[in-house]
């Protein structure tokens, strides 16, 4: 349904260095940086966006806001999550792991990246 995403951010180096890790960890590649106030990621058919905000203000999280990525298994979602945990992202909310839902299990893992924007991981359980 998406094209694309985009994130603000108040230091690029430290972003690249951040969404490099998670990208590492999952099957992607480094972010290109296209200008002085942007960095392309691609991956599995999307775009995420980090950028300067082009008004000049400082770049902030949205609370209640969630950008989620959507992943092959577990194992994946650890990954992702340990990576981003070592290139200075916080764990948020319960551990990693199983969590029942209505329409089926789902396996979810939440980070918040250096600026604050809260991240997400998600592996659903097929259900038959």
């Amino acid at each position: 349904m998406f094209g694309h995403m985009a994130l603000g951010s108040n230091d690029l180096d430290r972003s690249a260095r951040f969404y490099d890790a998670l990208f590492a960890a999952w099957g992607g590649t480094a972010g290109e940086r296209v200008s002085d106030t942007r960095l392309v990621y691609n991956h599995l058919g999307a775009i995420l966006f980090l950028t300067v905000p082009l008004d000049g203000g400082s770049a902030s999280h949205g609370n209640g806001s969630t950008m989620g990525f959507r992943m092959d298994n577990p194992a994946q979602i650890d990954g992702w999550h340990a990576a981003g945990v070592a290139a200075g992202g916080v764990s948020v909310e319960d551990p990693p792991g199983w969590r029942p839902r209505p329409y089926g299990r789902i396996y979810l893992a939440y980070l918040r990246d250096p600026d604050g924007n809260k991240l997400c991981a998600a592996f659903r359980e097929e259900t038959k």
